[in-house]
């Protein structure tokens, strides 16, 4: 029994050894999976979120982070909640569109996600500007759920500033 039991662990260890690693690694390279899934994720997220702020939930929702952002408070005040967040949605919707349309022209990939850092540059700001995004619990600062809602923000400013370096390497392979 203790052969068996040996040879199932060397067995494992192969499994998870360091060649096996980097074969798993080059694999994800090869297949492009970054990219396709932060590129997929990226659009779906911005084709929903942009239709939603085209509702009235989805208008009404965002007033409260739009008013106490001093980078965008303007824009509610200039247009009004729903069309204000009609043009949020449409400029959330185009950043998609360009981005997908980077897969053929990666030129309007790099204009899609240099709008997608805009966007997520201002709301990642909010975090630190809405009222009730940070609880304190024993005088220990947590973010809220809505907190947590507009952290998200920070991940999304990651990926588009990965999504326009991808589109520019692109952009420089079909001109070499």
């Amino acid at each position: 029994m203790k052969n068996l039991a040996i040879t199932t662990e060397d067995q494992n260890a192969a499994l998870i050894s360091e060649p096996a690693l980097a074969k798993l690694a080059a694999k994800i390279e090869q297949l492009d999976l970054p990219f396709r899934v932060m590129l997929t994720a990226m659009t779906v997220m911005l084709l929903w979120a942009g239709a939603y702020k085209m509702t009235d939930p989805g208008s009404e929702g965002i007033e409260v982070l739009v008013n106490n952002s001093p980078l965008i408070s303007w824009h509610f005040q200039l247009f009004g909640v729903h069309a204000g967040g009609d043009l949020i949605g449409l400029t959330e919707i185009v950043a998609a569109l360009l981005m997908l349309a980077g897969l053929f022209r990666p030129q309007a990939g790099i204009v899609g996600g240099s709008i997608a850092v805009m966007m997520f540059f201002v709301t990642s700001t909010m975090l630190i500007t809405t009222p009730d995004a940070i609880t304190h619990v024993n005088g220990v600062g947590y973010m809220s759920f809505l907190g947590l809602f507009l952290y998200k923000d920070l991940l999304a400013l990651g990926v588009s500033l990965y999504l326009i370096t991808r589109f520019g390497r692109r952009a420089a392979a079909h001109k070499g």
